[in-house]
C-alpha cells in the first residue's frame, strides 16, 4: 500500500500541468488538520498527495520540519507554525507559508507535534522527490546519499524523473548509476534489469557487487524428482557435494522423512519407562553398553511406548530416493546468468586493480626504505663501516621535526623548515660520531659494530630523557590528509605519495652530487681505491667525514618523512635499521642504483608476503629474511655489484 501511494505521488508530480495555480500551504494544512494532529502510516497518505498537488513552494521545508519534530500547533485556533526561541522565555512564531514572523507565544499555548518513527519514515520517502530536485547541489547529494543507504521500489520512478532535469554532470552521473543499481533490484521488466546488470561489467565498485550478489544467493532444497520450473544452480550428489546426514536432515525439515531421535532423548525415554527395575524386558543393571540400551529402546518402540528409531538403511534409502539441488533465490534464470557473467568480469577487473594496489603499496614502502637506506649505502660503500646507530639518525630527524612544530604552528611551513634543519642536525651528529669514534676504529669492523651499537642504545636513552617515553606527534599538513582514491579497490595516501616524490628528489640530487660535482668525484675515487685517491691529492679522512655526515643527514630527512605517518619515539629508527641493511646488501654495497633496486625488491616482497598473510607482519619479515639469505647465496655482491678494484675488496 505504501509503495503504491508513493508511486502515485511521483506520478502526480510528473502529470501536474505547468500552468497550475500554486495552492496556499496553510490552506492545505487546515484542510487536513486532523490527519496532521494524529498521523498514522495510513492517514498520512492523503496529506502527502494534497501537499504535492498544491505545488506550494514551502512543501519541502514543511516535510523536513514535520519529520524532525519541529512543527508546532497553536491550541487556540489549530494553526501550524515553526518556532524559535525569543527573549523573556517566549517563542517566536513563523508562518509556514510565507516564512514571516507571526508574533510571540508562550510554550503553554502551543503543542509540539511529534510523529512516530513509522510516520517519519513515510515522510522521509516522500521528501526524497523534493530533495533530488532541490536547487542546492549539496542537498541533492545528501538525498542521493540517503537513497544509496536505504532505497525502496517507489524511489526508482522518482529518481528517473529527477535525472531528466539534472544539470550538474557529476550529480547526473551519480543519479544514473544509482538508477541502474535500483533497476537491478526493483525493475519490473526483465530486459531492462538484464541491461542494467550488464552495464556494470568490469566495474570494480563495491555497490555494483552488492547489488549483484543477492541475485546469486542460493539455498539447498530437496525434491522428489529432478526439479522443473525452478532456477537451479547445480544438482548436488549426497556424500560428495553434501553430507548424507545433512541431506537427510533436509528431508526431515521438509516433512519427507522421519526425524532421528537424539541420543539424549533416547536415554530419557529409557529412564521414563523403567518398571520394576526393568526397561523393555531387560534388567536396568544390564544397560551398561550402548548396544544393550539400543535393544531396550527397540523393544519399547515395538510396543509403541517410544518413537521408532530410524535405521541406517532407511536413511540411505530416503536420501537415494530424492534429488538435492542448490536453488537460486532469484527465480529468473536470465537474471542470474547475466549476474554470473557480469560478476566474473568484475572479479577479473578487481584482480587487476588489486595487483595494481599491491604494486603501489610496494612502491610506497620501497620509497621509505630507499630514504632510510641510502645514507647507510653511501657510508658503508665509501668507508666500509657497519653503522648500527644509523637508525638513531632517523630518530634524530623525526624529533627535530617535532621540535620545529612546537615553534611553528603552521604545519606546512614547519615541514618546509624541518626538512633542511633535520638534515643539518643529523649531519652534524654524523660528523661528530665520525670524528670522535669511527675514525679511531678504522679497518676494525667488529669494534666499529660494537661501538656504534652502544652509541645506538645511548642515543635512544638520551632521547627518552629529553622527550620521555610517550610517542610525540609530527603532524602532516592538511593537504596531505586523506588518500588518492582511484576506485573502490585502488587508493594510496597523500603522505605516501609525498614520500615517494621526496625519494625521487633525493635520488636526483644524489646522482647530481656524485656525478656532477667535485665532492662526488672524490667520493667515487675513495670508494674505488682509497690509496690511489690519496696519492692523487684527495684527503680520504675529509671525504670519510663528509660522506658520513651526508649519509647521516639524509637519514635525518628520512626521519621527518617517516614521522609523518609513524609514531615518533626513541625506538623509531630501530624499526628500520634491519630493512636498511637488507636493502643495502641486496642492492649492492656503495651503489645508488643498487640501493634503489634493493629497496624496490624488499618493499615489494614484504607487501606480497603480507598480502598472503595479512594478520602476521612478523612472519612476513621472517619469510623475507629467509628469502634474502637464499638470494645472497646466489648473488653475494647484490643486484648491482661494484666494478673495478673496489669489487675485489
Amino acid at each position: 500500500m505504501l509503495r503504491i501511494c508513493l508511486v502515485l505521488i511521483a506520478a502526480l508530480i510528473a502529470l501536474a500541468p505547468a500552468h497550475a495555480q500554486e495552492g496556499n500551504l496553510n490552506t492545505v494544512l487546515e484542510a487536513y488538520r486532523a490527519n496532521i494532529e494524529k498521523p498514522s502510516r495510513t492517514t498520512i497518505t492523503p496529506v502527502l498527495e494534497a501537499l504535492v498537488e498544491s505545488q506550494a513552494p514551502g512543501v519541502a521545508v514543511f516535510l523536513e520540519k514535520w519529520r524532525e519534530k519541529e512543527l508546532w500547533q497553536r491550541k487556540s485556533d489549530g494553526r501550524f507554525f515553526y518556532v524559535s526561541k525569543a527573549d523573556g522565555g517566549k517563542l517566536m512564531l513563523t508562518d509556514i507559508a510565507t516564512g514571516e514572523e507571526a508574533g510571540l507565544a508562550d510554550a503553554a499555548e502551543l503543542d509540539n507535534l511529534k510523529p512516530n518513527s513509522g510516520v517519519r519514515g513515510v515522510i522521509a520517502a516522500a521528501l526524497v522527490q523534493f530533495q533530488l530536485s532541490d536547487p542546492d547541489p549539496e542537498r541533492r547529494l545528501q538525498a542521493l546519499t540517503a537513497l544509496e543507504r536505504d532505497a525502496n521500489q517507489s524511489h526508482l520512478s522518482i529518481l528517473r524523473a529527477a535525472i531528466e532535469s539534472e544539470q550538474d554532470p557529476a550529480i547526473r552521473t551519480r543519479k544514473e548509476r544509482l538508477q541502474r543499481l535500483l533497476t537491478i533490484k526493483f525493475g519490473f521488466d526483465q530486459a531492462t534489469r538484464v541491461a542494467a546488470i550488464e552495464s556494470f561489467a568490469g566495474d570494480p565498485g563495491v555497490d555494483a557487487r552488492a547489488a549483484l550478489n543477492p541475485l546469486l544467493a542460493t539455498s539447498i532444497q530437496a525434491f522428489d524428482a529432478v526439479p522443473e520450473g525452478v532456477n537451479v544452480a547445480r544438482i548436488l550428489t549426497p556424500g560428495r557435494d553434501i553430507e548424507a546426514d545433512a541431506a537427510y536432515q533436509l528431508l526431515v525439515d521438509a516433512g519427507k522423512a522421519r526425524p532421528i531421535v537424539p541420543l539424549a532423548e533416547r536415554k530419557q525415554a529409557l529412564v521414563t519407562n523403567i518398571r520394576d527395575g526393568r526397561v523393555g524386558g531387560l534388567p536396568v543393571a544390564e544397560l551398561v553398553t550402548q548396544e544393550a540400551r539400543d535393544r531396550a529402546y527397540l523393544a519399547l518402540a515395538a510396543d509403541g511406548s517410544v518413537p521408532p528409531l530410524v535405521t541406517a538403511d532407511e536413511r540411505q534409502e530416503a536420501v537415494a530416493g530424492h534429488v538435492f539441488a542448490e536453488v537460486y533465490a532469484e527465480p529468473d534464470a536470465a537474471l542470474t546468468e547475466a549476474a554470473e557473467e557480469t560478476l566474473a568480469d568484475i572479479n577479473g577487473t578487481v584482480g587487476v586493480y588489486r595487483f595494481l594496489d599491491l604494486a603501489l603499496d610496494g612502491l610506497s614502502l620501497a620509497s621509505i626504505y630507499f630514504l632510510a637506506a641510502i645514507g647507510l649505502a653511501i657510508t658503508f660503500g665509501v668507508m666500509g663501516v657497519i653503522n648500527m646507530a644509523h637508525g638513531e639518525f632517523i630518530m634524530i630527524g623525526a624529533y627535530t621535526g617535532y621540535v620545529v612544530q612546537q615553534f611553528i604552528p603552521n604545519y606546512t611551513a614547519s615541514i618546509l623548515v624541518a626538512l633542511p634543519l633535520a638534515f643539518a642536525v643529523a649531519f652534524l651528529a654524523g660528523v661528530a660520531l665520525e670524528r670522535l669514534v669511527i675514525r679511531h676504529l678504522a679497518h676494525r669492523p667488529l669494534e666499529t659494530l660494537l661501538a656504534t651499537f652502544g652509541i645506538s642504545i645511548a642515543l635512544q636513552q638520551i632521547a627518552k630523557n629529553i622527550f620521555g617515553t610517550q610517542a610525540r606527534p609530527l603532524t602532516s599538513p592538511s593537504w596531505l590528509d586523506g588518500a588518492w582514491v582511484v576506485n573502490d579497490v585502488v587508493s594510496i595516501s597523500y603522505i605516501r605519495i609525498a614520500i615517494f616524490v621526496l625519494a625521487l628528489v633525493f635520488l636526483g640530487l644524489l646522482l647530481f652530487i656524485l656525478n656532477r660535482t667535485r665532492l662526488g668525484l672524490e667520493v667515487r675515487a675513495v670508494t674505488q681505491n682509497p690509496r690511489m685517491a690519496s696519492s692523487m691529492g684527495i684527503n680520504p679522512d675529509r671525504i670519510n667525514m663528509l660522506t658520513f655526515g651526508l649519509g647521516s643527514g639524509i637519514a635525518g630527512i628520512a626521519g621527518v618523512a617517516i614521522g609523518l605517518f609513524a609514531k615518533v619515539t626513541s625506538e623509531l629508527g630501530s624499526g628500520y635499521i634491519v630493512q636498511s641493511f637488507m636493502t643495502v646488501v641486496v642492492g649492492g654495497v656503495g651503489n645508488i642504483w643498487g640501493t634503489l633496486a634493493g629497496a624496490g625488491m624488499i618493499g615489494s616482497l614484504q607487501k606480497l608476503i603480507e598480502f598472503f598473510n595479512p594478520s602476521n607482519t612478523l612472519a612476513a619479515q621472517t619469510y623475507m629474511i629467509i628469502f634474502i639469505i637464499i638470494f645472497i647465496q646466489f648473488r653475494p655482491k647484490g643486484i648491482i655489484a661494484l666494478k673495478g678494484r673496489a669489487a675485489g675488496d
